[in-house]
């Protein structure tokens, strides 16, 4: 199988833009939901704990949806969802197939005293939830429209419409097109 630099690029663009909202928009949700869990500060304070780390989270953040926006790209096509649900669904599958990891991160992270506890926090779960969701419609539509994909899933209805605007009763009765 061939791999199509140009749409896996777009979708690598799509996946920044959408991390990006998700980073820009923390401060919100953080108060949303009452939970100081912040992915960048997660990211950035595993490599460096001096005054860098917001910059080095973001880029990691970044580069994370970069390289989940091409992979999204390059299999999307296959996925047998309606095209406006794809991105979603990508989204929240990657968010409850990584979320058991935070376990891991809350006993071996460099900086686990001065994160808050997320494992065993409903909240940071729903919090965590709504990012993976406003990711996922974002990388989905983005991609969608940044590749030019037609939304197949929706039919034409122009065969048994009449001019008149009531359509054709022949075709409503037999379903002929």
């Amino acid at each position: 199988m061939a791999i199509d630099r140009a749409r896996t690029a777009r979708g690598a663009l799509a996946g920044a833009v959408a991390a990006g909202v998700w980073a820009a928009q923390q401060p919100l949700d953080q108060r949303v939901f009452g939970v100081k869990y912040d992915d960048t500060e997660l990211l950035g304070k595993a490599v460096t704990r001096g005054r860098a780390w917001p910059l080095v989270g973001l880029a990691m953040h970044l580069a994370n949806g970069a390289v989940f926006g091409a992979v999204y790209a390059g299999v999307v096509r296959r996925v047998p969802l309606p095209s406006w649900s794809r991105g979603p669904a990508a989204g929240l599958g990657e968010h409850v197939l990584t979320w058991p990891l935070v376990l891991v991160t809350d006993r071996v992270h460099p900086a686990r005293d001065e994160l808050p506890t997320l494992g065993t926090s409903a909240r940071a779960f729903a919090q965590a939830t709504w990012r993976h969701l406003l990711f996922g419609v974002i990388l989905g539509e983005l991609e969608r429209r940044l590749n030019d994909e037609p939304d197949e899933e929706l039919p034409s209805y122009e065969h048994v419409v009449s001019t008149n605007g009531h359509g054709n009763i022949e075709h409503a009765i037999t379903g002929a097109a």
